[in-house]
């Protein structure tokens, strides 16, 4: 009998803690495997091929609704949940393919859960008839909220001899599709049913509740408590702290919580520290700054909705979009990268997260500020109130000389971000993560000791450093060629080796990349302020250009997303479209960074500004120095001065700027 109850205490145990809405003290990092219309970059079998790529870095992948919607769709108007798998992202063999295939790799997949509303199959109250297991589900007329669409489908029912459900809509109302009755049985033994197929027969982890403003909380709590996720996220879209708070103590069962929430109140205090240019905003309210509930916060600092540009009601963050995951992925929490974001910068997020896994932190971290004003913002993490990682946000530079070498480490840098591990950690450690990589990569040593004079030695066959290895002093650079290298790196203290960290890398000989070479037709003209972009074939829209000065301000582009259109000037020799933006106004100074975009998405990282610089989406590639080509009268006397145009100017007409002479610019000051 002893035995009896031991197992059957256990096994209460376990129910319970897989039901407590997310785990304790995690320390994995999602991705949002889409976007808006990212039908190509999030079919199944695209994201299957890159799980050797995510693995080790991401350890949830949010996939969107995988069922069929009956035409294009990113699935918010769910129709089928059962019976049709064939979506727009790919079918059902290819889904089941990709979530094992991520679940081998140590990635667990999260199923977009849309059960708010659902789609109609023939009339305003008609739904697919499914049959799952033997037992066929279908919803009624009556699951339909008596005031749903303002009352427009009661009215429309009664005129065609349909019945709703009595009771009104327990969340805000959606016009668009029919929002479901939670009250009902019959509603919530779908859901049910639904949800223990998404977990225990396609593989799914977890879910992403989508719109759970749209119906109570306590129905996501019951929801759960049946189904038992790993994982439960709800999207309740507000930037008020407490009023999220209040939903995720909603979602409570036998007094557990049951689901994390999206933290749109941290989304926010980072927006408005970059669009405002003032970091110490990043200080407001969010639900990871409150300890009591940062472990059901999973914070994110873009995503499909807010990031989606045709519509000038969002609010991209548009600049410094390292700095905020730079940000994100230091804090506690559990951080979720936006697609687009791990699409622009894999390198500069891969190194985060492997630093962020370095010190240990978890959702449910501590941490405290360091230094902050407008112009930066720093913050030191704690695990188990030991200090495990400095970040620094904004104008780094400015706070270098405040950080004491003896205490901490820079180990990661970039435009207004820099990552420092303490010194007490007292071990070896390389910037680049492992993984797989194209071409040879340089790799950053460093020392994290405060032991003065520590040196590294290290090896690159997998075996075990040793005083008599390789030495190098900490901040040296080495570089891993093609092929497969086990690197390990120890500290050398007293002849000594400790903290040995290793580093497994695959190194892929680089693809043939497109010549790039700068077209004749592309000219600066004298005093101009200008900027090309070689677009991508890819890149079919009108190219933006977004361009802004030191802080944020001036904004020379207008202001609002995705900023001025540039000129079409020609095709380059590979085949690339060239484009032309030209400053229209009165210059006092030129931008320092700009941004190129195909009419809003996708978009070029940050790039510092070059006047008459060329760039393509991968940054700038040159300076625009060339001419047009000289007429035939040009060459009529070499000591004529003629202006860009190619007017030939005489003494008296001459102004300070640039000018043609013997073929050659000449300035005239």
């Amino acid at each position: 009998m002893k035995r009896i109850y031991t197992t059957l205490f256990t096994l209460i145990i376990t129910v319970t803690m897989m039901a407590q809405g997310w785990p304790a003290q995690y320390g994995g990092v999602m991705l949002q495997g889409f976007y808006w219309d990212s039908f190509e970059d999030s079919h199944w079998t695209v994201l299957e091929k890159q799980a050797d790529q995510l693995a080790g870095t991401f350890d949830l992948l949010w996939l969107p609704q995988s069922g069929n919607c009956g035409g294009t769709s990113m699935g918010y108007d769910d129709l089928y949940w059962f019976s049709n798998y064939d979506s727009s992202f790919g079918n059902e063999t290819e889904l089941r393919a990709l979530i094992t295939k991520m679940k081998g790799k140590g990635i667990k997949t999260i199923a977009d859960v849309v059960i708010n509303h659902r789609k109609e199959l023939s009339n305003w109250v008609v739904f697919p008839k499914e049959t799952y297991k033997g037992v066929t589900y279908e919803m009624k007329s009556t699951d339909v909220v008596s005031d749903d669409d303002g009352g427009k489908t009661k009215t429309w029912a009664t005129q065609n001899g349909y019945t709703l459900s009595s009771n009104a809509d327990t969340g805000e109302g959606w016009d668009g599709m029919r929002d479901l009755d939670h009250t009902s049985a019959n509603v919530q033994t779908i859901v049910k049913a639904y949800l223990g197929f998404l977990k225990n027969d396609l593989g799914y982890a977890g879910f992403r509740y989508d719109m759970v403003k749209g119906y109570s909380a306590q129905y996501t709590g019951q929801y759960n408590a049946a189904s038992n996720p790993e994982f439960s996220v709800g999207e309740y879209w507000d930037g008020n702290a407490s009023a999220v708070k209040n939903w995720i103590n909603g979602t409570k069962q036998n007094d557990v919580i049951q689901s994390a929430a999206f933290d749109f109140p941290f989304r926010y205090t980072v927006r408005d520290a970059i669009n405002g240019n003032n970091w110490t905003k990043l200080a407001n309210a969010s639900i990871m700054s409150d300890a009591t509930y940062r472990r059901y916060a999973v914070t994110f600092v873009e995503n499909h909705d807010t990031e989606k540009r045709s519509n000038a009601a969002q609010d991209p963050i548009v600049r410094d979009t390292l700095a905020a995951n730079a940000f994100m992925l230091a804090m506690p929490g559990t951080p979720c990268v936006f697609m687009k974001h791990w699409q622009a910068y894999p390198s500069q997020i891969k190194a985060m997260v492997a630093a962020r896994k370095t010190a240990g932190i978890t959702s449910e971290s501590t941490y405290s500020n360091f230094r902050s004003n407008t112009a930066y913002y720093a913050n030191i993490v704690k695990v188990n109130n030991v200090n495990r990682l400095l970040v620094v946000v904004g104008n780094t530079a400015a706070l270098e000389s405040t950080i004491s070498t003896a205490q901490w480490t820079k180990v990661l840098s970039g435009h207004h971000y820099a990552y420092y591990l303490p010194t007490s950690m007292n071990t070896a450690y390389a910037d680049l993560p492992s993984g797989t990589y194209e071409g040879e990569q340089k790799v950053r040593l460093s020392a994290i000791t405060a032991t003065a004079g520590a040196q590294l030695v290290y090896t690159t066959n997998g075996s075990d450093p040793t005083a008599s290895s390789t030495k190098a002093a900490s901040g040296a650079t080495i570089t891993i060629p093609t092929g497969t290298t086990t690197l390990k790196v120890g500290l050398l203290i007293n002849n000594q080796v400790s903290g040995t960290a290793t580093y497994a890398y695959t190194i892929m000989e680089p693809q043939q990349q497109e010549q790039t070479t700068i077209p004749d037709f592309c000219v600066v003209n004298n005093g101009e302020t200008c900027a090309f972009f070689e677009a991508p074939t890819t890149w079919t829209g009108t190219i933006k250009c977004w361009a802004w000065g030191n802080g944020g301000s001036p904004n020379y582009t207008g202001g609002t997303w995705p900023g001025e259109a540039c000129t079409l000037l020609g095709t380059a020799p590979n085949g690339n479209k060239v484009w032309k933006w030209t400053y229209s106004g009165t210059l006092t100074t030129i931008p320092s960074m700009i941004i190129f975009s195909n009419n809003g998405a996708p978009q070029t990282n940050d790039l510092p500004f070059q006047n008459g610089g060329y760039y393509t989406r991968d940054g700038l590639f040159g300076v625009v120095t060339g001419i047009k080509n000289l007429t035939p009268a040009l060459s009529e006397g070499e000591g004529a001065i003629y202006d860009l145009q190619g007017r030939r100017i005489d003494d008296s007409q001459l102004k300070p700027g640039i000018y043609i002479k013997n073929h050659r610019k000449i300035l005239i000051r």
